[in-house]
Formats: C-alpha cells, structure tokens, sequence
C-alpha cells in the first residue's frame, strides 16, 4: 500500500522520465517524412502521459480530503509509530501477495519506449492510406468521387480538383443542396482528420476551428461571408411568439415600434395605428404567413450550415497548401512516368509529343506549362530554371529558378520565417537566406538605430556658476564630489 508520499515521488519520477524521452526523441535527427511524423506521435504520447501525471501530481498537491495533511501531522508528532506502521503495513502487503513481482519503473518505462519505437504498433496508432504516404501528399479521391457525381456540376479533373476544391463562390447557390451539404462535410471531416494524424503537435488545431466559427458568425451577420454575401438574415429578436398572447388587445402592450419590428420581420404591412398592428400581427397566427415564415427560417439555416461549412474548409485548407502543392507535382510526375511507360522508343523518337490525349514525352523533367505540356528546353534556360535555391529561413525550402528565389522573400512562407525569429521582414534583409545572417545583420540595425536615438545622459548639457559647459554626466559627478 503506497502512501501519498510515495505515489508523489513516483509520478514525479514518470515525469522526469517522459521529459528526457521526449528531449533524446527531439535531437534524434529526422530524414524522411515517416520518420517525422512518427517521432511526432511519440512526441505527443509521451505528452498526454506527462499531462495524466501532472493533473495527479496538482490534485495530491491540494489535498481536498487531507489525506497528505494527517500524513504530515502522524510523521511529526510521532515519526517512529508512522514508520513501523508503514512498515508493518507492507509486511502484510507481501505476505498477502507474495507470488506478484514488482516490475521497477524504469524497465516498465523502458517497455513503454521499445513499445512506442515499434512500426507496427505506431501502424495502428497512426493509419496514413499508401497514397498519402505519412502525411507527405492528400488523398482527395473520395471527396472528388463525390464532387463529380454531384447534379449541375462541371466535371474536372482531379489535378484540377486539387487546385480548386476549396474555391466555393464559383458554385451556383442553387446547386448547394442537402447531397453538396454532405459532400462538404465529408472533406471537412477528411481535412481536420488529416491534420490532426500529419501534424501532431499541432495543438493550436481546435483553437482555431473555434476562432474560425466565432468569425464567421460575425461575417455571417455583417453579410460580407464570400459567395453568400446578399444573404441577410432575419433578427430573431423582432420577431414575437404569437402563441404567448390569447388574444390582439394583449399586443398592444408592447408598443408601437415592436409591433412595427415584428410585422416588418415577417415581411408584412407595418404603417397603422396601433390596434390596426396588433390586429394585423395577430391575424397572421393562424394563416399562412406564419409557415411560410418557419419554412424560410429554416431555408435560411441550412443556407447558414453550407456556408459554415465551406468557410471552415477553405481555412483548413491554408494549413495544408504546402501538401496541396505537393500532391500536384506527385501527380503530374506519376502521369509523366506513366506516359513512358507506356510509349515505346520509337514513339519517343516522332512528333507525338502534341497528341493531345495524354501528357507527352518528358525525359528531362520539364515544368508543365499551362496546356498540360512541358514548356520548350530554351525557355527552361532562358529564365535560368535549372537553378535551384535553398533559404534556411523558409525551413530550406528550394526554389526553381532567380525569379522564383527573388519573389519568394515577399510571399508568406519567408514573411512567416522571418516572424518566427523575431525580425520584420524589411528591405534591409533582401537576398539573406541564413538564420545566423539574419540573426547579425538584425543585431547591427537595432545598434545603428539606437545610435541615432537621442541619449539625454550623453547629449543634455548644464552650464556651471563659472558659465562651463558640462555634460550631464560629469556635471552630476563634479556636483556630487562639491567641486562646483
């Protein structure tokens, strides 16, 4: 039987041990994605553990039912008595269960470590499809399956879906049904899923799918959410429960101007005197108007959902357009693979590269123009193409070509870089790639504008009896030694 002091003793032993394994998993150098990504799940198993632990840890701590208090109290008045009682205690603990072996925490964590390097068992823990391949690329087939079977809408192709799957306000509203409904929540689901087995440690993802929602209300008021914004929606608070009032005298309690917000609420007549409005409200009880008004409200609400929808979608999607653009480059260079594979090496030698039905010959790895072709071997040269340039600060991402290399220092993956160390993303950093670079040359702006700031200590001048002209600081020093 443990006592409260032996149980704290123990967590905070676990702790300690789930704080080194996760620093020995965070030095342990990644090459591969599914080396990443696994480590990743380690990473937050050991996390959670370390979270069960610390909450354990706090309730012993406080000590609602004073358990550690009286514990406390018997060790003090009489340490001897509360030591032969523990003692005695697990004299009686082993005579009863003589037989149990207890396991020593280390191996039981060392158990835990083997248990957690084990592929197959993590294969269960984390299930990526062979086309995503650890979270490297997307796997959109089932959500494009169903985007192409839905009624009214254009069929494309699924590099093309990839592209423009989270572009909504190209849809007509009058093809976003309760089967589009499905559809969107389907690759909301896939998305969110996604992200949470690729990216781990990417605790924020909750926060903010509640940021998200809490904007979109917002928009959704204001009438400004794209693709939806004519849709206005009725204010609930105008609108009166008839059901409440037995008969038309009982509205005219409420006044002239509520009467006038409920009527124009329902979209009726809204001038008159005031029993002229409460008549002309209490009548719409029983007729239709009130039917119509709930079918329209509910109309509105799943108008309301799709649009959710669609706006917490394209905001997932920001989060995976690095996996987006990868995809497609997979894709097109399976198609490529697939053209040779398919063609032999006689067609190779002819002019068949402008069939157009199929991606033509391309040995050397040529970028794709916009026709689904690769772009002639004297442009790939001329704009310099087969040059490639890494920036340490994008997180050595590599970038084809000098025009690339130079429009990348204003695009959102440097300015994040540069963010993430602190440093504004000015002009005085144009063509620095290196972290260290930037880290020097940051320190040197912040020294060369703070010379410039005006230093009253160094700059402020005084004028003794005498009619000298001192510094502050040795004016304040001849003061204080009585020398003037």
């Amino acid at each position: 039987m443990e006592t409260i002091f032996e149980i704290q003793r123990r967590l905070h032993e676990e702790c300690d041990r789930l704080v080194m394994a996760m620093s020995e998993e965070l030095m342990i150098p990644k090459k591969t994605t599914k080396e990443k990504v696994l480590a990743d799940h380690r990473i937050k198993i050991y996390l959670e553990r370390y979270q069960t632990c610390s909450k354990s840890l706090l309730e012993l701590y406080q000590d609602k039912d004073g358990e550690r208090k009286q514990e406390i109290t018997n060790m003090s008045v009489n340490e001897f008595k509360e030591f032969y009682s523990q003692f005695n205690g697990l004299i009686e603990f082993h005579s009863n269960h003589g037989n149990n072996v207890a396991v020593p925490a280390s191996i039981e964590f060392d158990k835990l470590k083997e248990q957690l390097n084990d592929p197959a068992y993590l294969a269960e823990v984390v299930k990526f499809s062979d086309v995503e391949n650890y979270g490297q690329y997307l796997d959109l087939h089932e959500c494009y399956d169903n985007f192409v079977n839905l009624k009214g809408i254009d069929k494309i192709d699924y590099i093309t879906y990839l592209s423009e799957f989270n572009k909504f306000a190209d849809i007509p509203r009058k093809q976003k049904n309760l089967k589009y409904k499905g559809y969107l929540q389907l690759l909301h689901d896939y998305l969110h899923s996604f992200i949470t087995r690729s990216r781990p440690l990417f605790f924020e993802l909750e926060h903010t799918v509640k940021r998200n929602e809490l904007q979109f209300e917002d928009m959704w008021k204001n009438g400004i959410v794209p693709g939806w914004e004519k849709v206005r929606d009725v204010d609930d608070d105008a609108l009166i429960n008839l059901n409440e009032f037995g008969k038309w005298e009982d509205l005219t309690y409420l006044g002239l101007d509520r009467l006038k917000a409920a009527l124009q609420a329902l979209g009726m007549k809204c001038g008159g005197t005031l029993e002229e409005r409460a008549q002309r409200l209490f009548a719409s009880k029983d007729d239709k108007n009130q039917e119509n008004e709930r079918k329209r409200m509910m109309n509105l609400n799943k108008e309301k959902d799709i649009a959710q929808l669609e706006y917490k979608i394209a905001k997932l999607a920001d989060l995976v357009d690095d996996q987006i653009y990868e995809t497609k480059i997979n894709l097109q260079r399976k198609q490529a693979r697939y053209t040779l594979d398919e063609s032999d090496e006689d067609s190779m030698d002819e002019e068949e590269s402008d069939d157009d039905d199929g991606i033509p010959y391309n040995p050397k790895n040529l970028p794709l123009g916009y026709d689904g072709k690769p772009i002639p071997y004297w442009l790939y040269k001329l704009h310099q193409l087969h040059f490639t340039y890494e920036c340490e600060i994008c997180g050595n991402y590599k970038y084809n070509g000098p025009k690339a290399f130079q429009n990348h220092f204003s695009e959102w993956r440097h300015a994040h870089g540069m963010r993430c160390l602190g440093i504004p993303n000015t002009a005085h950093f144009a063509n620095i790639t290196k972290i260290e670079d930037a880290l020097v040359l940051w320190d040197k702006v912040k020294e060369q504008t703070f010379s410039k700031m005006w230093v009253p200590a160094n700059e402020e001048e005084f004028e003794d009896s005498r009619g000298n002209i001192l510094s502050k600081k040795v004016y304040l020093d001849l003061q204080k030694q009585g020398l003037l």
